[in-house]
């Protein structure tokens, strides 16, 4: 009997058939993979030799041709490029330039083989099969040309930062905004120009911020933290017993608002100027009284001397420190020191220093009877009794003043520009001459001093001193240890000058022969106020003088004096009988 269930020698080969059926299907799958592969690779060759579809450059079509059809689209639609100017913009302003003077140019070659060309990169066959877009051109740069023409621009696209600026001049405050300034960035430029151009004509080039070396917010600072409460009001000084105040507008010029090489401003007092402005209020308001020196009169030879009065004024110090924290603080009120001042000719030096002895005398004559005598004995009247301290310096003519009727003066002869004239006062130069040799036997510093303009024989040559009101002057400083006294007597034909002190120096006087003579001019003169003249030939002359204190030489002078000729001049004018 057949047994149904058993297994059957045949359905036992077909079961051992089945895995060979199975191992088939990794090659069916490697030769589709194969052929996709193929296919690809002859898609990337087919397509690689043309432009992919829909590909602009700089907005000319160039999609699906080939390399010279590319080419031809490219050259001939971007021909103009290199002619149009580039204009390049900033936040400052623009400058247009040509492309070969900004050394900018398109590679159509290089344009073209970017775009064709065998590639299995999956980007470039999908562009090749399903089309492209709007590609860049390859831009050339020359980097030299492009930097210097970028540097020449830079009036155009460049701006320097303009400080901003605080002040409380005039007591009030004044803010000025800081600009930012501009610098073109060149690297940054030319990555703009290879980015846009040539399919835009105008590029904004890559700046760069330069900011202002104070900034708004310092300066702000500044007003809100100093400037306005500096100016909030005026500030009062107290000294002992006397106040006064100081006004924004007053105290202003004092305040300094300078930046660090870091730009924070620290405001500070110019001390110097601070202190003037406190003293000349102080002064005003009688917080500050000026010493006065000791005063020696004489009652002929008699002295008198008038005590000195000390002198009361504010301390730098604390004028300083106490009227700068005033202004800087809400506290409107500084309490400042005073001290007293001594006065530089005090009563104990006046009277240790009285006139002793005489220490030098000269005298000097002329005719008797000449109006020119009226001058010299008003002029010695005055200058008799003349104090010089240890130190001061004597001015003739801060003494006499200006030489005019009402003080005594007649016309008399004087020189003005060469020639013989008159004028009130003249006359006084022997008065200055006899003087001037008192001081130089003396030993004085002889600060100021001027020869007459030709030799006059009255006078000895080079040692002497004209005088004119009020720009030629006699003036010297006592530089002996005592104060002087000088004695001015005037007769009808002499003049003398004694100098009484305390003697120092003895003086002796040298003196060269003359030399450079030049002889006078002769001409005639029709002038109505024409004076003769009889010739003097001119001349040079070195005077000196040998100091010596205690026997010892201390100092050695010379003196080169140019006398002009006195020019020999005839009057033709008639003058009325």
């Amino acid at each position: 009997m057949t047994d149904l269930f058993a297994h059957s020698p045949s359905s036992d080969a077909a079961g051992g058939a089945q895995p060979r059926a199975r191992r088939r299907w990794p090659f069916l799958v490697g030769g589709a993979l194969v052929a996709l592969v193929a296919a690809y690779v002859a898609a990337a060759v087919v397509l690689g030799d043309r432009v992919p579809r829909g590909t602009t450059v700089a907005g000319v079509e160039v999609g699906g041709k080939d390399v010279e059809g590319a080419r031809d689209a490219l050259t001939a639609a971007l021909a103009d490029a290199g002619t149009t100017p580039v204009t390049l913009t900033s936040p400052v302003g623009e400058v247009a330039i040509t492309p070969a003077d900004l050394g900018v140019g398109v590679d159509i070659d290089a344009t073209v083989t970017s775009l064709v060309g065998f590639s299995l990169a999956p980007a470039d066959v999908w562009r090749n099969l399903f089309g492209g877009g709007e590609e860049n051109p390859v831009v050339t740069v020359d980097d030299a040309v492009f930097t210097t023409a970028v540097d020449q621009a830079r009036s155009e696209l460049d701006a320097e930062p303009v400080e901003g600026s605080i002040s409380v001049a005039g007591g009030k405050v004044a803010l000025k905004e800081p600009t930012t300034g501009s610098e073109t960035d060149v690297a940054g430029t030319v990555a703009a120009v290879k980015r846009w151009w040539p399919t835009q004509s105008t590029i904004t080039v890559a700046a760069r911020s330069v900011e202002p070396k104070v900034s708004a917010q310092e300066l702000t600072r500044v007003k809100t933290e100093f400037a306005d409460v500096a100016v909030s009001g005026p500030v009062t000084v107290k000294a002992g017993e006397k106040s006064f105040t100081l006004t924004p507008k007053a105290f202003a010029p004092a305040i300094v608002l300078a930046a660090d090489d870091s730009g924070v401003i620290s405001p500070k007092a110019d001390l110097k100027k601070l202190s003037a402005i406190v003293h000349a209020a102080a002064k005003k308001a009688g917080a500050e009284v000026e010493a006065k020196d000791a005063v020696v009169t004489f009652s002929g030879s008699t002295p008198k001397v008038t005590p000195d009065v000390p002198g009361l004024a504010l301390d730098d110090a604390s004028v300083q420190t106490e009227v700068w924290k005033a202004i800087t603080t809400p506290t409107r009120t500084a309490t400042v020191a005073t001290k007293t001042v001594a006065p530089k000719f005090t009563t104990a030096i006046a009277k240790a220093t009285l006139p002793k002895e005489k220490i030098s005398s000269f005298t000097t004559y002329y005719p008797a009877g000449q109006p020119r005598v009226t001058n010299i004995k008003v002029a010695s009247r005055v200058l008799n009794g003349t104090y010089i301290p240890p130190g001061g310096q004597f001015s003739m003519n801060a003494i006499l003043g200006k030489r005019t009727p009402d003080k005594g003066y007649v016309k008399a002869g004087i020189i003005s520009g060469g020639r013989s004239a008159s004028a009130y006062g003249g006359g006084i130069s022997q008065v200055s001459t006899t003087i001037f040799n008192a001081a130089f036997f003396s030993g004085m510093e002889l600060d100021a001093w001027t020869p007459h303009y030709y030799y006059i024989s009255r006078y000895p040559e080079g040692r002497e001193a004209t005088i004119s009101w009020p720009d030629l002057h006699n003036k010297f400083t006592n530089t002996t240890d005592g104060g002087v006294r000088m004695e001015v007597i005037a007769t009808n034909s002499s003049i003398t000058v004694n100098f009484w002190g305390t003697k120092k120096y003895d003086v002796t006087a040298t003196k060269s022969d003359r030399f450079d003579f030049v002889q006078p001019r002769k001409y005639t003169d029709d002038s109505p106020d024409c004076i003769d003249q009889s010739p003097v030939p001119g001349f040079k002359v070195t005077v000196g003088r040998i100091i010596k204190e205690k026997g010892k030489v201390v100092k050695t002078e010379k003196f080169t004096t140019n006398y002009r000729p006195e020019d020999d001049v005839t009057c033709t004018n008639p003058r009325p009988s």
